[in-house]
């Protein structure tokens, strides 16, 4: 074959049924090939940026491979915010990327970059393929490190005489793997012993679940429940995380961290055992480490050896795959304090159900202008019941979207949690719609956000996906604007968008269906109406210009300083955070 045939045939024999690319000079002879098949569907983006975002929302939703196809050069770069984003939140992505000859190479060539070295420090690995008999190998190599192991993005790229070569191809095989790379699985049995003998003798355990349960794949989830059935054990988790354990669920405190609820952060710092799964103590959870869960027993559950004592030091550390330790440790429950009896939890749960009593979500209802909370109450109440999937851009909405649309399954929740990616929710939408046709995906997006990546509308209707963007529209970068608010003495520097585009026209223009509610009674009949439309939809949602997303934890302070709705006066937010910059100093 050559070596273009060889890329869709390894494509086909890994599963792969649809790419999401956009081409260019050095990918030709592979976009001819793909042009004479039907196995795999090519999904035209208008932005390579936007190409890797869809492929990161349709690998989440799935729990497969997404897998990008762009140029050499500027095809490339553009490429590295998506690879960067699905580094930082473990999300399995191939990226196939075409380079110039290998003649030319190193002689600053049209459309030529160091692709390689300008990738190396954003993807799990990557590849400068120079011989076509190397191609087969080095693809299936670049799947099976993408998908095992802590998840990641892969970047294999091909120059064009490659491409145009003649080699031997073969399909993928246990002989081709890497000796170097083998991810551990199995947790040691010492250790886990150990980890459920703490959780069963602690009076005020905690879960704190990552997206490492849900990059487990439903077993994760599964055994994640069935051991806080088992132990009566309040679980909290990571903006990853949602959807892990149900929001229904009475163990249930809400998510953790600088946006999460009072319960969730006073039970972390309260805690005398902590369970960590799949999670790697990010600084917008942990907040100030010195203060972090003082006091507590710290078991740290993870496949990626060096996330373990990175940044906060644990007493069980347990390396391994969330799904697989879980399955020893309910087995160890079972045999164990499930037949004798544990210590008991009661006193711990009034505690926490006095916490619960705060109503840390609390916002004033208002009549006139729609509340960016209310909004998505009754697009949650609109939408609840059916089989949808959620995305988000960041900043403001994103937050709130994770305090106010309940997820009941794992994979339902497809956002930018470590790199915050602006413009990621609409085409991480087009992916999902891609993977999932005949599902609702909305993506809860903000009016600054949704702008960076808008051009992705035209994919969406080319291809026929009925995404629903849901504008969260308060005219600010609402998230900056709040943050300058309460740390720059209101001194609101490029915070506001002056110009921003009428939806519903752009909507039309796009050959999509715009639509416009700004008062609250209007709410429910054109969310309605969103939902009756088989047509990619822009929603702009005018919600209240100023207000601000609280609970808050100001940067660098204990979860047991948090800002809550009531107490978070602008006197009380400065004096905190004038405290932070004085420790800073």
């Amino acid at each position: 074959m050559t070596g273009a045939e060889m890329v869709v045939r390894a494509l086909v024999d890994n599963g792969v049924q649809h790419v999401f690319g956009y081409p260019g000079g050095a990918v030709l002879p592979i976009y001819d090939e793909l042009f004479q098949q039907e196995e795999v569907e090519h999904i035209l983006v208008r932005h390579e940026q936007g190409a890797g975002h869809a492929a990161e929302g349709y690998a989440r939703s799935t729990g497969k491979a997404g897998v990008m196809l762009v140029t050499s050069g500027p095809g490339a770069t553009n490429a590295v915010t998506a690879l960067q984003d699905a580094l930082m939140d473990s999300i399995p992505l191939v990226c196939i990327s075409g380079q110039v000859p290998t003649t030319l190479i190193g002689s600053d060539a049209f459309q030529e970059c160091d692709t390689v070295g300008i990738t190396r420090p954003c993807t799990k690995h990557n590849w400068l393929v120079k011989n076509a008999d190397d191609l087969p190998r080095i693809i299936h190599e670049a799947f099976r490190i993408a998908t095992t192991g802590r998840p990641g993005p892969v970047v294999v790229d091909i120059p064009k005489d490659v491409q145009f070569a003649e080699g031997t191809y073969a399909p993928p095989s246990p002989v081709f793997e890497q000796k170097s790379y083998h991810p551990r699985t199995k947790g040691d049995g010492d250790q886990i012993r150990r980890a459920v003998e703490l959780l069963a003798n602690a009076e005020r355990p905690v879960i704190y679940a990552g997206g490492g349960v849900i990059n487990a794949g439903p077993r994760g989830s599964e055994r994640l429940r069935e051991l806080a059935a088992l132990g009566g054990i309040p679980v909290t988790s990571t903006l990853m995380a949602l959807g892990a354990y149900p929001a229904s669920g009475e163990n249930w405190l809400g998510m953790l961290g600088m946006h999460g609820t009072y319960e969730a952060n006073m039970t972390m710092h309260g805690c005398d055992v902590m369970l960590c799964l799949g999670a790697r103590f990010d600084d917008r959870i942990t907040g100030r480490l010195d203060a972090f869960s003082p006091g507590s027993k710290k078991i740290h559950v993870d496949i990626d050896p060096s996330s373990i004592n990175k940044t906060v030091r644990v007493d069980v550390p347990i390396i391994g795959d969330c799904a697989s330790v879980l399955d020893d440790m309910v087995r160890l429950w079972r045999a164990g304090p499930g037949e004798r009896g544990r210590t008991d939890v009661g006193p711990w749960w009034e505690k926490i159900d006095g916490w619960r009593a705060r109503k840390s979500l609390a916002y004033k209802p208002n009549r006139d202008v729609i509340m960016p909370q209310y909004a998505l109450e009754r697009l949650h109440a609109a939408t609840k019941d059916r089989d949808t999937y959620i995305t988000t851009e960041v900043g403001q909405h994103q937050m709130w979207a994770a305090q106010f649309y309940g997820f009941e399954k794992p994979n339902r929740w497809m956002t930018s949690g470590g790199l915050g990616t602006m413009g990621y929710g609409l085409p991480a939408a087009l992916g999902v719609q891609i993977a999932h046709r005949d599902s609702l995906v909305i993506d809860i997006a903000g009016d600054a956000s949704v702008l960076m990546t808008m051009q992705e509308m035209s994919a969406a209707v080319q291809h026929e996906a009925p995404i629903k963007i849901f504008i969260m529209n308060n005219q600010y970068m609402g998230m900056v604007r709040q943050w300058q608010q309460l740390l720059h003495g209101n001194r609101l520097s490029h915070s506001y968008n002056e110009s921003i585009p009428d939806f519903v026209k752009l909507a039309e223009a796009f050959g999509g269906v715009g639509i416009r509610a700004e008062k609250p009674d209007e709410l429910d009949d054109a969310i309605a109406e969103m939902l009756a439309v088989d047509k990619p939809v822009l929603f702009d949602c005018r919600v209240a210009n100023l207000a601000n997303c609280f609970p808050m934890i100001p940067s660098g302070r204990a979860h047991n300083e948090m800002l809550l709705p009531d107490e978070a006066s602008e006197q009380a937010i400065e004096q905190a955070i004038e405290a932070d910059n004085r420790s800073l100093v």
